[in-house]
């Protein structure tokens, strides 16, 4: 015999040992039911098999497995009696008790047997019909994966209306099972997006030892890996079994659990467990007195009764809950407390098992008692049951081909009811029943909070949360057990302020330090909550700031009184020098005009006007037309200038001391116009050396920071300024330092051509105050800089303005006696007189 064989004689060995054990469960918390059709030409009427009742006394911790099972009897009573579902067709129902997790494995064997309790061995089960054709349950994933290994090799329907596993989401290894519930995925989503809105990212994590708790526990530290919540500690709590005393071990680890949630900073704990594990943890937390906390209770024990009669919890903290909405059920809380009226006949079955219709009155009264609070807190769990049993009687309805008034009489096979109930598609109670790809219900979930006030739900809704759109909305106020009501804080740090990076302490990136950003730069949490950004060149920021702005320009402006004082001072030289143009233009033919330069003259005053008409490009924001100015036209003109008053002195000294001792250089000095050759050739050498450094640098403008405010960039010409400038006077300065030379070897000349004083003063000036503003512009910048630089040009110019050409004027308004030929002439004689 094979493997094939050697399984199914273990099925037959269990399947014997049910049959002949005559002790069964009661339904209780975790139902397991079996739907079976009855056709209207068959004798009997639908019955509840009904397994030998327990220990009454226990019931009261099974009120909500005997709820489930109500609503499961109200689904197919009320369909029975509904003349356009499944016309002419009865729905039947076998219920058993799983018993937690110790009885999966007999009930499922139990429902693909046939009457004779035996499981037949065949090749080919396609038209094989076992006890029943659809499974509503079980309610916990670990229990209905157990099950669903053996309903998927028959595709017997299976529709759980509470495990929420993500595993059964795996149509492969799952095929048959379905869900009136939406899976863990969006349980653990919904999670996730309460702690978000109330900014919880450190939390904890108890989790049962079974498949339910490790497999929910690892899904939710998947998904808040990605959404910066990080996780304290994760526990797993001891699973005690039904009807067994806690051991010494457990009751050693539960102590240490709530030690451990004592001494942490934490305050949101995730509880992934069924509610039999819960019991004795909560006795502990009470024993221990730990208060402050959120439970953020799972679908498994959300809305347990039982524990929630526990109304010491209240002090340990604000409990929360994920789980379906609520929908009323009409005519469901009656029902449930119906008395019996009378024995019901059995129904006309070849088998003997043992079956019975017992009632238990104790029981009854605790369901009574309950009916209230059960009725308050809405039926969630019982319209998952209920949409269950809908679904696979409308399947039913499309599979016998029914309409108004009768059905089809043949055989149901489950593998052809299992795509049908997959097609469903209807409204019930005014909610669109259908399932998606993966076999779920995209029904809405509610996040609910526990109440104590006996007048109102125990579970009040304070948020929604929608599959479809995978959003959690219209959270309402929580009645938080803190003082004034606030928000529970549950942060390993608190968040830092705007404008501080986070510098991670220890392994959990929800631990930090928050460190101020430095001026200059800013935080874009968005980008990068670690590190500070530093701001562009053009940009700056204060110590915190999350942006930059931009840098104030700095420039010499129109309305500052030093530009303006500079203005008059310009406008001031450039009447003085159009009044000596205009002077020496009317005296050129005189004696003073001719020994200043005659012609030469002009040539100085022109660049010298010029200089001071384009004073203005020092003014306002720089521009690449206004920097070449700075850098090129100006010491052009300065070098004009220079020039012809260096030649003139160099040509005062060759007339009276050099023109007897070289006659042939001085004649051809005259002859071919040395001074203006001497002129230009420096002019082309200078302009040379300016277009040679612009060419090596830029003239555009450049922006740097204010070394004193670095919220100021200073905007300035190129940054090699300082040095270009030196450049371009290093010829001015020798020009300069010659023409002190030769003005001062004809210090001895007449006195209407010794010009050594003015000569003196102006190269000594422009000297000097050339050789101040590089050193000045080598240690400042700024705006001052800029000033200075200007101040030191308009100077300049008015000293060759007035002191070379304001003494000669002088002259010629107020001693005229002295601008004729025969004054000249004899000082010249008495000069030669003097030297013979």
């Amino acid at each position: 015999m094979g493997p094939q064989g050697r399984a199914i004689c273990s099925l037959l060995f269990l399947l014997r040992a049910l049959a002949e054990n005559s002790e069964f469960y009661l339904p209780g918390d975790y139902l397991l039911g079996g739907l079976f059709t009855l056709h209207a030409n068959m004798k009997g009427i639908v019955h509840l098999n009904v397994l030998q009742v327990p220990k009454c006394k226990e019931y009261e911790t099974k009120v909500l497995g005997y709820n489930l099972m109500q609503a499961m009897r109200f689904a197919v009573e009320e369909i029975n009696n509904d003349s356009s579902l499944l016309p002419g067709v009865l729905l039947g129902y076998e219920m058993v008790d799983t018993c937690y997790l110790s009885n999966n494995v007999q009930p499922v064997l139990y429902f693909l047997s046939q009457d004779d309790y035996f499981l037949p061995i065949q090749e080919d089960y396609s038209h094989y019909l076992p006890r029943v054709v659809a499974v509503i349950g079980p309610d916990n994933s670990e229990a209905t994966m157990t099950v669903a290994h053996f309903l998927s090799l028959f595709l017997l329907p299976q529709i759980s209306y509470s495990a929420i596993s993500e595993e059964l989401s795996d149509k492969t290894h799952y095929p048959g099972v379905l869900r009136t519930v939406p899976g863990a995925d969006h349980h653990i989503e919904a999670m996730v997006q309460l702690m978000l809105h109330f900014r919880w990212n450190w939390v904890i994590v108890l989790m049962s030892s079974d498949d339910y708790g490790r497999d929910n526990s690892r899904l939710l530290s998947e998904r808040l890996a990605h959404r910066d919540i990080c996780i304290a500690f994760q526990e797993t709590l001891p699973t005690t079994q039904p009807n067994r005393n806690m051991t010494r071990q457990d009751r050693e680890r539960l102590e240490a659990v709530v030690r451990k949630l004592q001494r942490s900073t934490a305050r949101v704990v995730v509880v992934f467990s069924p509610d039999l594990t819960l019991y004795n943890f909560f006795r502990e937390v009470l024993r221990q007195n730990f208060t402050g906390a959120v439970w953020i209770a799972s679908e498994s024990w959300a809305i347990d009764l039982v524990l929630h009669n526990v109304t010491e919890l209240q002090r340990t903290g604000t409990f929360l809950g994920i789980t379906t909405q609520a929908v009323p059920v009409p005519g469901f809380s009656e029902f449930r407390v119906r008395r019996s009226q009378g024995m019901r006949p059995a129904l006309n079955r070849s088998s003997q098992g043992a079956t019975c219709n017992q009632e238990c009155d104790s029981c009854m009264n605790t369901t009574e008692s309950f009916n209230t609070i059960l009725t308050l807190s809405g039926e969630r769990t019982v319209f998952s049951v209920y949409s269950g049993v809908y679904a696979v009687a409308h399947a039913l309805h499309n599979l016998l081909g029914c309409n108004q008034i009768s059905c089809r009489k043949e055989a149901v096979y489950p593998w052809q009811l299992l795509p049908e109930i997959r097609k469903v598609n209807f409204t019930l109670l005014g909610h669109q029943i259908f399932f998606n790809q993966q076999g779920d219900m995209s029904i809405r979930l509610e996040v609910i909070q526990w109440l104590w006030d006996l007048s109102q739900n125990p579970f009040q809704s304070v948020a929604s949360y929608h599959p479809l759109k995978r959003q959690l909305k219209y959270i309402g106020d929580i009645s938080w057990h803190t003082p004034g009501n606030t928000v529970p804080v549950s942060m390993c740090s608190r968040d830092c302020q705007p404008g501080q990076k986070k510098k991670p302490v220890g392994t959990h990136p929800c631990c930090f330090e928050c460190i101020d950003c430095l001026p200059g730069t800013f935080l874009n949490r968005t980008a990068d909550e670690y590190e500070c950004q530093p701001c562009l060149s053009y940009q700056w920021s204060h110590r915190n700031d999350t942006s930059c702005f931009k840098r104030r320009l700095a420039f010499l402006e129109w309305h500052e009184a030093p530009t303006i004082i500079v203005a008059m001072l310009a406008a001031l030289g450039f009447a003085s020098t159009l009044a000596i143009s205009v002077i020496f233009w009317r005296h050129f033919q005189t004696p003073m005009v001719r020994s200043a330069g005659g012609p030469m003259c002009f040539l100085m005053l022109t660049p010298l006007l010029m200089a001071y008409m384009v004073t203005p490009v020092y003014v306002g924001l720089p521009t690449v037309s206004t920097c070449l100015c700075r850098q090129a036209f100006f010491t052009i003109c300065f070098t004009v200038c220079i020039s012809c008053i260096t030649v003139r002195s160099f040509q005062i000294v060759c007339v009276f001391k050099m023109a007897r001792r070289l006659p042939s250089a001085y004649s051809y000095w005259v002859r071919y116009h040395g001074p203006y050759i001497f002129v230009a050739s420096i002019t082309v050498l200078k302009v040379l050396i300016v277009g040679s450094g612009i060419l090596a640098t830029t003239t555009s403008p450049t922006a740097r920071s204010d070394p004193d405010d670095p919220t100021v960039m200073i905007l300035s010409c190129s940054p090699n300024y300082p040095r270009g400038l030196l450049i371009n006077t290093s010829l001015d300065l020798l020009l300069s330092l010659l023409g002190f030379g030769f003005a001062y070897a004809g210090k001895e000349l007449p006195t209407n051509y010794n010009e050594a004083k003015f000569i003196t003063f102006c190269m000594t000036f422009y000297f000097t105050s050339s050789v101040f503003l590089c050193t000045f512009m080598s240690v400042y910048e700024g705006v001052l800089v800029t000033i200075l630089d200007l101040l030191v040009t308009v100077l300049n110019l008015m000293g060759i303005s007035l002191g070379y050409f304001g003494p000669k004027c002088y002259m010629i308004l107020f001693y005229p006696e002295r601008n004729t030929q025969a004054y000249f002439s004899s000082v010249i004689q008495g000069y030669t007189m003097r030297r013979d």
